[in-house]
């Protein structure tokens, strides 16, 4: 059983970690994506081992692969979705125009009842509005959160640094952090973080995999439909679907005023968008998301996505980074502690003698 004082300890010891997290996050993004790529790519890394070839060796491999990797998206992507990016914040407005002049039709008068008729243009003015500062204050709140070290220069120079040596030093550096434990708790300290190690990795991995699956669908599907924006707008939902059902339904809402404005009054490219999306969520929550991410992760949708708004909002984008480790050890932690609870005599109503 853990002592009072030993629990004062760790849970002082907690909130100073947290403390520095949050004072040095300015300058932690290369370190901790470092960290990141080094915890999902040390199996490759054991694996090449095992197969004879030297560990600094195949670190250097695939933290080469992983640099030229990003740099060729980056040279492919990076020109085609600035234009896009800047091309849709340009049309805003002619959009909004439109849709206030769809609303406020008077061939439509279904849409005057759903948005109050008389009031549709400025209940649209103030939902962009709105909408506009939300989004703006996000992208300064992660901007913020790693605005010292986050150029791409400077993740491309540390960022690989970082990973290289964290792959070649895994193992010894798991090997002192084990022996800092206590012997009496190291059973449980194990049991516990195999968990969150199943927790992480299993969700990291098939979730990656989803993003990436359901990206490209999305991206493809509304270009080949002819929707303006549909790469960026696809891809964009296929970076959010890391959130579950996020990606979806915001691609969904983009997508379909971006249609709207564009075909109306054509019904058949509008409902094609909707039908997209929708297939695309049906999709990746019967069939992608059971086969590579699983339930056994242990990470409810609410609480995941409660978390990377959280840690997003305190910590930036660096927040983003660590929302699902600390999500998946906060949870396991919990579960623990409620099983020790229902273990106990307190929770049982036994007398303590």
């Amino acid at each position: 059983m853990i002592h009072k004082r030993e629990l004062t300890f760790w849970i002082v010891a907690l909130a100073v970690f947290m403390f520095l997290l949050w004072l040095l996050s300015d300058i932690l993004l290369p370190f901790v994506a470092g960290l990141v790529l080094a915890y999902l790519q040390t199996p490759l890394a054991d694996r090449l081992e095992r197969l004879g070839v030297n560990r600094t060796l195949a670190a250097l491999l695939i933290v080469g692969v992983v640099v030229l990797t990003f740099i060729l998206l980056a040279l492919l992507l990076v020109p085609i979705l600035a234009g896009q990016t800047a091309a849709l914040i340009a049309g805003i407005p002619a959009y909004v125009t439109r849709l206030q002049t769809l609303l406020s039709d008077s061939g439509s008068p279904w849409l005057r009842q759903l948005f109050n008729e008389g009031a549709a243009g400025k209940t649209m003015t103030e939902l962009v509005t709105q909408g506009s500062g939300y989004i703006a204050t996000l992208i300064s709140s992660l901007w913020a959160g790693g605005k010292a070290l986050a150029s791409f220069v400077s993740v491309l120079v540390i960022m690989p640094v970082v990973t290289f040596y964290l792959i070649c030093d895994w193992h010894e550096m798991i090997a002192i952090l084990d022996s800092w434990v206590p012997p009496q708790y190291r059973e449980t300290v194990h049991r516990l973080v195999r968990e969150i190690d199943a927790a992480i990795s299993g969700f990291l991995r098939g979730q990656a995999g989803v993003c990436l699956i359901v990206g490209i669908y999305y991206a493809v599907a509304l270009s080949l439909i002819g929707l303006d924006f549909g790469l960026l707008i696809g891809l964009t939902a296929g970076v959010l679907t890391f959130m579950p059902y996020v990606g979806s339904m915001t691609g969904l809402l983009i997508g379909a005023s971006v249609a709207v404005g564009q075909f109306w009054p054509q019904w058949p490219p509008i409902a094609g968008v909707i039908g997209i999306f929708l297939v695309g969520q049906f999709v990746e929550g019967n069939v992608l998301g059971p086969k590579l991410v699983g339930d056994h992760v242990g990470l409810h949708p609410v609480w995941l996505i409660f978390a990377m708004f959280a840690f997003g909002y305190l910590l930036g984008f660096v927040g983003l980074l660590i929302a699902v480790p600390l999500a998946a050890a906060i949870a396991v932690l919990f579960r623990f502690g409620l099983s020790r609870y229902f273990a106990s005599p307190f929770y049982q109503g036994e007398e303590s003698g």
